[in-house]
């Protein structure tokens, strides 16, 4: 007994402003082929069950080419795979806040599709001897998650956050109306939970996943693929679990637009000209070209006046080249060296040095990042002689009173 989990494919998320020869936003297009792709995988894989965690669509109101290539998506599932049931949960994106609004998801009961979008609906599926509880994003009571003791294998379907096992960031930036936690979800209960909402891959119990998302569609793609970074997930994919053996795969999926994220560099005690060629090295050393890609390039210690004078001819043509380039360039950190203005840290007096030194005016034959080093290391020499001194001198007494 397999199922299949996927969530949140956002159709009709759009970004940029490149479209392609048919008027439609790239990146909606993206997200579209990302979600055929899934479509695909999910047939070739020909499980028993087929589940949906939320966020169909990026919009309450989706665009008709949104609804048009879900309801093709979704046909061609049904049809390649006549005997499994499919079922979808509404999400925090797909559910109106007023009644009257209706949600788009009713379509698909139309072709056969199992939807929860309104209120918790459990679902029996006698053939397969499963019962899904599917719990759809929406405000009021929750249900008490109990599995059905009639059937052999209990399944979870949810659109929603269980209490701290989000990052910070992610749960202030896309609130879930539904909020769980992880002591009333009660995984070891069901033979699997499947969650949707977090965009990143995560087990968060031994027998309950987010799968994320299928594509890079998040208020902070940045943020995102650093996550996957840290956890060390391989990108977007899909969720295969086996109820009788317990087995679980994460499928990898291609992404239809790759995110590269070059490696930061500093701008520090650079000259213009510098920070030019240090750019041109970053984008150069990206394998495979950023031709088409989504770039991001952080530029750290760069102060306004370097900034203003770069090379924007040849930005506008990596910006040209790629989907989206984005030179992400940072300021200096300001370092009080008085204690008037808002409190902070107190600099150090290689602080100090470090500041002098870099603001000072320099001949045009003096290396700066030369003059800072040799500054810090008098610096520590002379720290270390007093210190010495210091150890060797004899205490003194105090005769007063």
């Amino acid at each position: 007994m397999r199922l299949v989990h996927l969530s949140d494919p956002h159709l009709g998320f759009r970004q940029y402003q490149r479209l392609t020869p048919g008027g439609i936003n790239q990146r909606e297009a993206d997200v579209a082929r990302s979600f055929q792709t899934a479509i695909d995988r999910t047939i070739e894989m020909r499980p028993d069950l087929v589940l949906i965690g939320g966020d169909v669509f990026h919009n309450v109101r989706p665009t008709n080419p949104a609804i048009v290539h879900a309801f093709l998506q979704f046909s061609r599932l049904r049809a390649g795979l006549p005997e499994a049931p499919v079922v979808i949960v509404a999400g925090n994106h797909d559910t109106p806040r007023a009644a009257e609004t209706g949600s788009i998801l009713r379509l698909f009961r139309e072709i056969g599709i199992h939807v929860a979008y309104a209120e918790p609906e459990r679902f029996h599926f006698a053939e397969l001897g499963v019962s899904v509880l599917a719990v759809p994003d929406v405000l009021g009571k929750r249900p008490a998650f109990t599995p059905d003791a009639q059937a052999r294998y209990n399944v979870l379907l949810l659109h929603g956050e269980v209490q701290g096992m989000l990052p910070a960031h992610v749960a202030s930036a896309d609130r879930a109306a539904l909020e769980i936690p992880l002591s009333e979800l009660g995984a070891a209960a069901w033979d699997y939970v499947a969650l949707g909402h977090y965009h990143v891959y995560r087990q968060i119990e031994p027998n309950a996943y987010y799968s994320g998302s299928l594509d890079y569609t998040s208020a902070n793609t940045w943020g995102e693929l650093y996550e996957e970074r840290v956890a060390g997930v391989p990108g977007k994919g899909i969720i295969e679990q086996n109820l009788e053996s317990g087995a679980h795969t994460f499928h990898p999926l291609p992404q239809s637009r790759p995110l590269i994220d070059l490696p930061p560099i500093s701008a520090r005690g650079l000259t213009v000209g510098e920070v030019d060629e240090r750019i041109l090295t970053a984008v150069n050393g990206c394998r495979g070209g950023i031709d088409d890609k989504i770039v991001r390039l952080i530029v750290r210690d760069l102060p306004r006046h370097i900034a203003r004078d770069l090379d924007h001819k040849a930005l506008r043509e990596l910006k040209r080249r790629a989907l989206h380039f984005h030179l992400d360039t940072r300021r200096p950190e300001v370092v009080r060296l008085s204690g008037h203005g808002a409190p902070g840290r107190r600099p150090s007096l290689a602080d100090v040095v470090r500041e002098k030194l870099m603001s000072r005016v320099l001949e045009n034959d003096i290396d700066r990042k030369e003059l800072v080093a040799l500054g810090l290391r008098y610096l520590a020499e002379a720290e270390s002689t007093v210190g010495a001194a210091a150890i060797g001198a004899e205490p003194t007494s105090d005769t007063s009173g």
